[in-house]
């Protein structure tokens, strides 16, 4: 997609994989150069950044899109500290795009990266999932479509009894951290697996990301520990720690679905950059209407996203009839 964007289209694309933190921001910087009207954002760094370092910019601006849980997260913060003087739409909960991108996109290829990354073999393992959200769900249910026992460790209340009652163990990371042989973190925040938690882990215990950027795992904290990092396969570091055990970790705790594997598969993607491109058309034609904060995605273009997915899959569904429609409208008519 990015090479067709600049060989068949004419349009400049910055960016290249595995690049390192300075190398991300000035990418930001290079995009925020060419004064946009409209971003469209994956974790709001660069709505972030135009807010706090380019101010004068924000004039220029008709409005932004976020796509993800973490983004969605900052922009809310962004509202209540008074600083979000412009339309976002909220992409990420759209349900075209949690329940399929996050659910399913998510949990097959995480998998996929740990798989290429490790060649273990899953049926058997203890795999913690951390964070039940809709890309914590998806990790679980694949792993145990594959043989593993699941544990999940949450914060959310509500999150934890829905594991429990999709039948999965619900521990504590403090308690989790000594029984996993795979950890999975898919959170959003930062530090989910830390000092305390590598102390007690298996010989051997793998830890790997597919939450958000490289935050979610202690690397710094690990790294003290450690007395050797070894390279033992693309993208997977051992690291033998002082109290004679050893800790790998994958793809730098980066998204292992993106580090070591290709992402999502397309077929599920296409729904995510669909409400995206949507998105973008719906703050133009709104300009100067939309008033500054988040708003959702138009029910009517969430359902014709899916009326199209459908079609394109081949599945046909019903229609309500003309007197299904009248009862189900009507408040008269009674049981």
């Amino acid at each position: 997609m990015a090479a067709s964007l600049v060989s068949d289209y004419g349009i400049p694309v910055f960016a290249i994989k595995g690049e390192d933190n300075a190398t991300y921001h000035r990418h930001v910087q290079t995009a925020l150069d060419h004064r946009p009207n409209v971003i469209i954002d994956d974790g709001s760094d660069v709505v972030a950044t135009l807010i706090q370092e380019r101010q004068h910019q924000l004039a220029d601006l008709i409005g932004t899109t976020e796509e993800t849980t973490t983004g969605i997260v900052r922009l809310q913060a962004m509202l209540r500290d008074g600083v979000l003087t412009f339309p976002a739409m909220n992409v990420n909960d759209a349900d075209t795009k949690h329940f399929f991108d996050n659910r399913y996109g998510t949990g097959q290829s995480t998998l996929d990266g740990i798989l290429r990354a490790t060649n273990i073999l899953l049926a058997g393992k203890t795999v913690v999932v951390a964070g039940y959200g809709w890309c914590g769900k998806g990790t679980a249910m694949r792993a145990r479509g594959m043989g593993a026992t699941v544990i999940v460790t949450e914060i959310d209340p509500i999150r934890a009894i829905e594991a429990a009652m999709d039948g999965f163990r619900v521990l504590p990371m403090a308690v989790a951290a000594s029984q996993g042989d795979l950890f999975i973190t898919v959170t959003g925040n930062k530090h989910v697996i830390r000092d305390e938690h590598f102390e007690v882990m298996k010989d051997g215990a793998i830890v790997c990301n597919s939450g958000h950027f490289d935050i979610e795992i202690d690397l710094k904290s690990l790294g003290q520990m450690a007395t050797e990092i070894k390279q033992v396969r693309n993208f997977t570091q051992e690291y033998h720690l002082k109290n004679g055990k050893s800790v790998v970790v994958l793809g730098e705790g980066r998204l292992i679905n993106l580090a070591a594997a290709e992402g999502h598969p397309s077929a599920v993607m296409d729904m995510s950059f669909a409400n995206q491109a949507l998105a973008c058309e719906y703050l133009v034609k709104n300009k100067g209407k939309l008033a500054p904060g988040l708003h959702s995605i138009p029910r009517e273009v969430d359902q014709e996203i899916a009326r199209l997915k459908l079609q394109a899959m081949g599945i046909a569904i019903d229609a309500l009839t003309a007197e299904q429609t009248e009862y189900v409208n009507s408040w008269t008519s009674g049981t």
